[in-house]
């Protein structure tokens, strides 16, 4: 019975939240790739989304901690040289380590998905996900202000 924590993002807000998800939801995800799309209906239940919605996974992580990436493939775990992002940020230029890392595909070891929601063509509401009062201050600060400088006294 595989449950998973699915972070899914809004590029309109630029917001995520966090859902979780258990069976028979879950039973969905199992043998999903990194980079796939799928109708957002499968996560009836969890969350409603209006038709036409799809969802793209993005990556996520094992029980472990050891992140998803996309260049291996399979719902493997094993140690890959790495020199970049995702799974390992070099604090030197040109430094490289071996880091445990976890295939592209979704299995029950998989504690967290990342996804990105995607809208339908032509969608003329809103973000999914709104914006919460300090970030709508901000940007009416921003549109007030409209690039004039403080002036000092």
């Amino acid at each position: 019975m595989p449950t998973f924590k699915l972070v899914l993002a809004d590029p309109l807000s630029g917001k995520s939240r966090q859902f979780e998800i258990k069976d028979p939801v879950a039973q969905r995800f199992i043998g999903l790739k990194i980079g796939d799309v799928v109708d957002a209906s499968i996560l009836k239940g969890v969350i409603d989304l209006p038709p036409g919605f799809k969802i793209k996974i993005t990556g996520g992580s094992g029980y472990e901690g050891a992140p998803m990436v996309p260049f291996v493939d399979g719902p493997v775990k094993k140690y890959v040289l790495l020199s970049g992002p995702p799974g390992f940020h070099p604090r030197k230029k040109g430094e490289r380590r071996r880091k445990l890392v976890r295939g592209n595909t979704i299995n029950e070891q998989i504690v967290q998905i990342n996804a990105v929601l995607i809208y339908p063509a032509g969608w003329k509401g809103g973000p999914i996900f709104p914006l919460g009062e300090k970030e709508l201050q901000k940007i009416l600060e921003k549109l007030k202000g409209g690039g004039e400088e403080k002036k000092e006294e």
